[in-house]
């Protein structure tokens, strides 16, 4: 297996919506939201890593430099946005070499990195991949829709259901 991980180039973005798009058929993976990422790095807003074998993108993330949202917002602190591996190259490592490298990038920015993790089971390999790199919750609680959840209070449990965490870069 050669897996390779680099920056995003332009030819990426309709790969990437062919993949997870069409190939997986995720809403939201849409060739105008990878065209704004592209347009986000050129304009060092965002960073976007994709991971290749052969070649060809089967996986991504992005980080941004200071979250807006959330309980680390507006605290300088990078923060990893937008993680997928496509579904028949997981357990194969490219999920852990894209961390790899974004935490070697954000170590350059701060000596500390943060994420959100969905809830529902779809996640649960993420989840764990998390814990097991040294990321903890952050205490905070659920946050729903970019809002921190009171309790008994209600919500769906879906993509925007998430957990804060973030891990020290030493």
């Amino acid at each position: 297996m050669n897996l390779k991980v680099r920056k995003m180039v332009a030819d990426d973005i309709q790969a990437l919506h062919t993949s997870f798009g069409l190939g997986q058929g995720w809403e939201g993976m849409s060739v105008e939201k990878f065209t704004n990422y592209y347009e986000e790095q050129a304009s060092g807003i965002r960073q976007v890593l994709i991971a290749t074998i052969a070649d060809k993108a089967v996986g991504y993330l992005t980080l941004i430099p200071n979250d807006e949202v959330g309980p680390f917002a507006n605290k300088q602190l990078p923060t990893v946005k937008d993680f997928n591996v496509l579904i028949k190259f997981r357990g194969l490592g490219v999920g852990s070499r894209l961390m790899d490298e974004v935490e070697r990038i954000a170590k350059e920015l701060a000596d500390e990195i943060c994420l959100s993790v969905g809830l529902y089971t779809d996640y649960g390999t993420a989840q764990r991949m998390y814990v097991k790199r040294g990321y903890v919750p952050d205490g905070s609680g659920v946050w729903h829709h970019n809002r921190n959840l009171h309790p008994y209070e209600a919500c769906v449990n879906d993509d925007d259901l998430v957990l804060y965490m973030s891990k020290r870069l030493f």
